[in-house]
């Protein structure tokens, strides 16, 4: 069963679902969509998500499950690990997570015990709720201490993330991040880690697909783990992966299954295999260099319209603004320009002293509107659109013109035709 193909008996059922389900399709199709973790997952990925695959358990692993039944399952499961040790050129894949921080919870499971120390970016700087949040499991079940950038530059500081880890001594130390703009040096990274006897693990989920690309160097010859998802740039259904050497491959297995997960939802690792093989082709290299392209494009517009760019700019998919100057909030920016037409997110900036509610800042990213088939000569356009919108906030006629143009802009980028 394919997208539309059970909209009838769908309506007949459950016609308030039918419903919403509509009223998303006109959402993203009438958005611009400027948030960095989202992306529109393809119609063969959407297919295989909502398959017949569904219905079926499949605890354990492929030849190895705790039910019968599973051999159609084994298959797509097989595929998904074979496609992601040869797009990510790994030794072992693990395609069961849930999601991003499933896969995080399970590499920390194989490498820590509780009350282990762990070291990874300050969310504040950029890091994510599962690299040692106290309100997260990460920071409940392991003492977590932070690097973060440099004030002045915005920018990690590798010998003050050494100094660190000199100190503390970390068991573990996270490289990756949410919210950072830049490339991460990994090789400086290992190296931090073997001076104080760490290990290393890379939270890709945000650049897995600019890696594939060959737009963001590659973690896997540094990391003893390298987790990740498969939506974000890697243009999939939501959910994780982790990957990681042969010789690990019993403990992560492990801790995956039965230790942290029960049955795999197997039509989402169907909907991995569908993701992995698109990203295997030609035109993915393509479509992550536009991705880079395009954020730069439109980092550099921004700029120019008088926003101050966090670090000063961006090497991947997404750029901060700092709206302290302008004297707003980013909560009033992403609410403002939602108005419009325009989806980003509100995003703390490098020590922002505002609430995580209100925010001092902006995130906006090019992977969705890449997608779309937008260019870095349409971001100009797109960042005139954002910059009159913020700067005439107060002026419900200017609102109203951004409005139609947006309108107008999205109507050459159409979005899902074949669910008409």
């Amino acid at each position: 069963m394919g997208p539309g193909t059970g909209d009838s008996e769908l309506v007949r059922v459950d016609p308030e679902v039918a419903g919403v389900l509509k009223l998303e399709l006109r959402r993203e199709r009438e958005f611009i969509n400027l948030i960095a973790s989202e992306n529109y997952a393809s119609l063969a990925v959407l297919t295989a998500q909502g398959s017949i695959l569904t219905n079926k358990y499949a605890e354990g692993y492929p030849g190895d499950r705790y039910y019968s039944g599973c051999e159609a399952v084994d298959m797509a499961e097989t595929l998904a690990i074979d496609r992601a040790k040869e797009l990510f050129g790994c030794e072992h894949a693990n395609v069961q997570p849930h999601a991003g921080v499933q896969a995080n919870m399970a590499a920390y499971m194989c490498m820590l015990e509780p009350g282990d120390k762990l070291m990874a970016m300050d969310l504040s700087c950029g890091g994510h709720l599962s690299h040692g949040s106290p309100s997260n499991f990460s920071g409940k079940l392991y003492r977590a201490v932070c690097y973060g950038v440099d004030r002045e530059t915005e920018l990690i500081d590798y010998d003050r993330v050494a100094d660190i880890a000199r100190k503390e001594k970390p068991r573990l130390i996270v490289a990756g991040a949410s919210s950072y703009p830049r490339r991460l040096d990994f090789e400086a990274f290992r190296s931090i880690a073997d001076d104080v006897g760490a290990l290393l693990m890379v939270d890709m989920a945000h650049f897995g697909g600019l890696v594939v690309g060959g737009v963001h160097p590659d973690p896997v010859p540094y990391a003893d783990y390298v987790t990740g998802t498969t939506h974000k740039t890697l243009r999939g259904p939501r959910g994780g992966l982790v990957l990681t050497r042969e010789s690990n491959r019993e403990r992560l297995d492990s801790i995956v299954f039965p230790g942290m997960q029960g049955g795999p939802l197997m039509h989402v690792v169907a909907a991995k295999a569908v993701c992995f093989k698109e990203a295997l082709q030609p035109e993915f290299k393509r479509y992550q260099e536009r991705i880079v392209a395009n954020a730069l494009a439109l980092c550099e517009k921004m700029a120019s319209e008088g926003f101050r760019i966090v670090s000063g700019g961006t090497e991947t998919h997404l750029f901060l603004i700092d709206l302290r100057p302008n004297g707003f909030s980013g909560r009033e920016a992403q609410d403002v320009l939602e108005s419009v037409g325009i989806n980003v997110n509100m995003n703390e900036i490098p020590y922002d002293d505002t609430s995580p509610t209100v925010t001092s800042g902006i995130r906006l990213g090019t992977p969705a509107v890449t997608t779309r088939g937008m260019k870095p000569e349409h971001m100009d356009t797109l960042g005139g659109l954002i910059a009159s919108a913020l700067k005439e906030r107060k002026k419900e006629s200017v609102l109203q013109e951004a409005r139609d143009k947006i309108r107008e802009f999205l109507a050459g980028f159409p979005l899902y035709p074949e669910l008409d």
